[in-house]
């Protein structure tokens, strides 16, 4: 139950941290407002979920998904208002106040050696951005069903922001796979599991943030918010599956 708990946490806070990012990193110029507000919604569910699990676990602190929840609100009624300036700074505050959670989640008592903080901080900064960034294009591809006259540039931003992530995770990835092998010797169940999380959770949205790249070049924002999903799909996999594969760092005991 408390690995449940634990993977549970850290996922919805470094999703939250990466979906608020991606959505204050695009332009409200070119993007209605109902795509802050409506998804604002869907932040404000996923902390008042990891609240409810802090306050009835006591496991973790349950202060960063309430106040991140009541962020998700309070975001939602300016973009509702049309308060693009404010509502921008608070999707910056939220993400921060997520990273904070997923931050007070992590067992830092495991850290060593300076090496290994670096590769736990970096394992959920990257993680964060690979999850957000992702649901942010998604969501935004989506979008497009509502407006379809926005303009193609900010979801192309967001794409490639995607790319970038996925390559920044790899590196951040091979760096936690060098640390461990040094230590020991994985099993063949876990080199299976690190299989599957390289070629879901990497591999997999490198090629198909370029897969929709090249798509919006047609353009067709259908197609390409349709490998998006598959993209979601993937990293929500790998994601999941590095967790699991590094329980201890995740906070569960």
């Amino acid at each position: 139950m408390k690995s449940f708990v634990a993977i549970l946490t850290q996922f919805i806070f470094r999703l939250s941290f990466g979906l608020a990012l991606g959505m204050a990193l695009t332009s409200p110029r070119a993007v209605t407002s109902g795509y802050y507000r409506n998804h604002l919604y869907v932040l404000l569910g996923l902390n008042v979920l990891v609240a409810m699990v802090a306050i009835t676990s006591g496991q973790f602190q349950a202060a960063p998904g309430i106040v991140a929840a009541v962020l998700s609100y309070a975001g939602a009624v300016l973009w509702l208002y049309e308060k693009p300036r404010a509502g921008i700074a608070l999707l910056a505050i939220l993400s921060a106040v997520c990273l904070w959670g997923a931050w007070a989640a992590t067992n830092w008592q495991l850290v060593d050696t300076p090496l290994r903080g670096m590769l736990m901080a970096g394992d959920v900064l990257s993680s964060g951005l690979l999850l957000g960034i992702t649901m942010a294009a998604m969501f935004l591809g989506h979008w497009y069903l509502n407006s379809p006259t926005m303009a193609i540039a900010p979801l192309e931003r967001l794409v490639v922001m995607m790319g970038g992530a996925a390559a920044i995770r790899g590196l951040v990835e091979a760096g936690i796979l060098v640390h461990y092998f040094s230590q020991v010797t994985p099993s063949s169940g876990q080199f299976l599991f690190i299989v599957l999380r390289w070629l879901s959770g990497i591999v997999g949205p490198l090629v198909l943030a370029v897969m929709t790249y090249k798509t919006l070049q047609i353009p067709n924002t259908q197609s390409a918010t349709g490998i998006l999903y598959v993209g979601v799909i993937g990293t929500f996999l790998g994601e999941l599956t590095s967790l699991l594969l590094n329980l201890p760092a995740a906070g569960a005991t």
